[in-house]
């Protein structure tokens, strides 16, 4: 199961890094939800295939480039835990006053659940 768990997951990254949203969708279950906490808040919350894909659709015009690198992986069960380096070109300015052109550097971690052979939950932690 790990294997087959660590397959989807780095379908899934490859498929962020190159904006194919396309990919992202594909091992996604029709009732996914994904979260994004920063500073152990929740800044964005998404449930539903179609609302992630209108989301993951318009976040591809916020950086020119884009990259998570698996920097290590967790498996407990249907969880896997997924420490990653991120890098960002921005290519719109952000309201934080980060301007465009400028590279975005996080590290954080992504934490995939799975029903059966889908991903039913997403939460990006930074």
């Amino acid at each position: 199961m790990r294997e087959f768990q660590k397959s989807v997951i780095e379908h899934y990254l490859q498929a962020y890094n190159s904006f194919d949203v396309a990919g992202m969708l594909k091992d996604l279950h029709d009732e996914v939800e994904f979260e994004h906490i920063s500073g152990g808040q929740i800044s964005m919350a998404i449930r539903g295939k179609k609302a992630f894909k209108e989301q993951a659709q318009a976040a591809t015009a916020y950086f020119k480039e884009r990259s998570q690198e698996v920097i290590a992986w967790h498996f407990d069960g249907d969880l896997v835990l997924v420490d990653i380096d991120y890098r960002g070109v921005l290519a719109i300015d952000f309201p934080n006053g980060m301007r465009a052109g400028e590279t975005l550097r996080l590290k954080g971690q992504s934490v995939f659940s799975f029903l059966g052979d889908q991903v039913i939950k997403i939460q990006d932690k930074s």
